[in-house]
């Protein structure tokens, strides 16, 4: 057997130093060509020597946690100084890099690009549409190595089609003919700082120092269905968030939300923006889509926690540097316990709605089998791991549980220090004095370790948090973490008519969840899209990618499958089906001996309702 071949020869990437580059990059992206839905690219990078220069596509992503960048929709490279195209290197190892060497006496390289946007879901998430597009700067950029991003500063451009609007956290500072000239700005504030753009787009105030926009833009105007009782809950979620968080570290701070089933779904947070892609219909269905109205709020509390406060290992120099996502339960798993207080204060929900949709993942987990052999923590390399790609089997493989585990981890300490204090204290104290910024405004990030969140907490009520935090975190476990609930007054139950919430989720998404009898989610064409387990539809060895074909010797439909879980109820229950997997079909029987199960929270006689004390809106 013989080494590998040596690396010696290899170009090495130069790691980042905080030290200022010199001069400022020009960067123009063409946006015009929506047809094909490509991005042309145009930097002017100076340099101030000759030899190696390293360029960099951006690679690790904040927001996503993880080594998120389209490489493989970069294209075209070109490079050159003056008239001469220079020849260029990528990496071998680190494919985001490039080397060019640069001759003396040249000042200024030209470099030339496409993102080659996916013009289909296989490809990627759809982000340039007929009528909207959205610019994630770090896809249409290279960066030069050896430095911190927060000093190399962009001065960027985007020509946009003849009528379009644009809406972005930066400042656009000039504008002639179609193209958009924002204020010069580091790296890093570029790169979480996107662009919305379309042809049909409403701006309006959140806030009476029109501080907070939502910038709205659609696939056709009608969409764009606004009455002050759908503006108001938006409203709300900035007030409530205020007087949850305290201060922002904003001084301005953009909504970006799209209202469009032809570009991909998102929710990704910035500083001083979010962008957010949802139903069409958000709007024009206002009571069809409501399960849906959680986005914005988790967004923007991620200003407070994730952006301006983020754990240590989240927060690296340049898009070069891996993240480390310890403190995911902290960063997504509280954000998420917010979200849906937020949506219940602000109205966005009803505080019963609210209580569905902490009962549906209360249950979701109290069944599934996972926590047995993989912790919590473990599932803050998911980003990584699996990049939220589809899994056989979710419920025992898990996937970035750290979101809504977390979240009943976050009732659980928020119904604790209430407990511990005689109800003076609560969740919403450790908010305000952990999340506010210290300085209003500032775009700096303030880092935090475990020990930090471990003292603001003792600081609240004495108790051993730090053994607490850990043995739900790091610990496997064979039940759901249900204690917040039932200290907050409630229990989990199981009733045979789904909550308002379940109900229209199941519409939203246009499938059938019947985790919690049959053990299996199915789409409304009848293929199955989850199963549990060791749940009864595992037993039955059914799994994800095989289609229901009958249903008790009828067609499939949805409603003959709930027609035939009720049926079922009683100690022999069972469900008949015939499903095709691949080319060959087969009969199955599902055991259904409860019926339909779906979850609620009911009320405990005598218990202290502190879940719906949490849940109602501050004065």
């Amino acid at each position: 057997m013989t080494e590998p071949e040596s690396a010696a020869g290899e170009i090495p990437v130069p790691a980042p130093e905080d030290v200022p580059f010199p001069g400022c990059i020009a960067l123009h992206v063409d946006a015009r060509d929506v047809d094909r839905r490509i991005l042309r690219v145009r930097e002017v990078i100076p340099v101030v020597q000759p030899g190696i220069l390293t360029l960099l596509f951006p690679e690790w992503l904040p927001g996503y946690h993880a080594p998120q960048a389209s490489i493989e929709l970069f294209a075209g490279l070109t490079i050159k100084a003056g008239e001469q195209e220079l020849s260029w290197k990528r990496h071998p190892v680190k494919v985001h890099a490039f080397h060019v060497d640069v001759p003396a006496g040249v000042k200024e390289l030209e470099v030339h690009f496409q993102f080659l946007s996916p013009t289909d879901d296989a490809q990627g998430r759809v982000v340039v549409g007929a009528e909207m597009l959205s610019v994630q700067w770090n896809g249409v950029l290279l960066y030069p190595a050896g430095h911190y991003a927060r000093q190399i500063l962009f001065d960027a451009h985007l020509t946009l089609p003849d009528g379009w609007q644009q809406a972005c956290a930066l400042a656009a500072v000039g504008a002639e003919d179609s193209t958009v000239r924002y204020e010069t700005v580091p790296l890093d504030v570029l790169v979480d700082s996107p662009v919305f753009a379309g042809r049909f787009m409403e701006r309006l105030a959140l806030d009476d120092a029109a501080q907070v926009h939502l910038n709205i833009f659609a696939d056709r105007p009608d969409l764009i269905a606004l009455t002050p009782e759908k503006v108001a809950p938006h409203k709300m979620v900035v007030t409530q968030a205020e007087k949850l968080f305290g201060p922002p570290a904003f001084d301005r701070y953009e909504v970006l939300l799209a209202l469009s089933d032809e570009l991909g779904s998102i929710g990704v947070e910035h500083h001083r923006s979010c962008e957010v892609v949802t139903l069409p219909t958000y709007f024009s269905e206002w009571e069809n889509t409501f399960s849906r109205r959680d986005s914005v709020p988790h967004e923007f509390i991620h200003s407070w926690n994730g952006k301006h406060r983020r754990g240590d290992d989240s927060w690296t120099p340049s898009f070069d540097r891996p993240i480390r996502n310890s403190l995911m339960w902290v960063y997504e798993g509280q954000t998420q316990y917010w979200d849906r207080v937020l949506c219940a204060r602000s109205g966005l929900w009803s505080a019963d709605v609210a209580m569905q949709a902490i009962a549906l993942t209360a249950a979701t987990h109290e069944v599934r089998a996972g926590s047995r052999w993989r912790p919590m923590s473990d599932t803050t390399r998911d980003p990584i791991i699996a990049a939220r790609a589809q899994l056989p089997w979710p419920s025992w493989q898990r996937s970035e549980d750290y979101y809504s585990e977390g979240s009943l981890v976050w009732l659980d300490v928020d119904t604790r220090i209430r407990e511990l204090s005689g109800d003076t204290r609560s969740l919403d104290d450790f908010a305000c004095t952990f999340f506010a910024a210290e300085q209003p405004g500032s775009a700096t990030t303030n880092t935090y370790r475990f020990d930090d969140v471990v003292a603001a907490l003792q600081s609240l009520a004495p108790f051993d948090w730090s053994g607490f935090l850990r043995d739900k975190i790091e610990r496997k476990h064979q039940d759901a973490p249900l204690q917040g609930i039932e200290r907050g007054g409630f229990r989990l139950v199981y009733r045979e008519n789904p909550s308002d919430y379940l109900a229209n989720a199941e519409k939203v998404a246009g499938n059938v969840n019947l985790m919690f009898s049959l053990g299996l989610v199915v789409d409304e064409q009848g293929r199955l899209e989850e199963v549990l387990w060791e749940g009864p539809a595992f037993d039955a060895a059914l799994t994800v990618g095989m289609t229901m074909l009958e249903v008790e010797g009828e067609p499939f439909s949805a409603r003959a499958l709930r027609d035939a879980v009720a049926m079922a109820k009683g100690p022999d229950g069972r469900v008949r089906l015939k499903v095709q997997a691949g080319a060959r079909e087969k009969a199955v029987e599902i055991r259904c001996t409860h019926g339909h199960r779906y979850p609620h929270l009911e009320a405990c006689d005598g218990a202290r309702p502190r879940l719906l004390e949490i849940l109602a809106p501050r004065d």
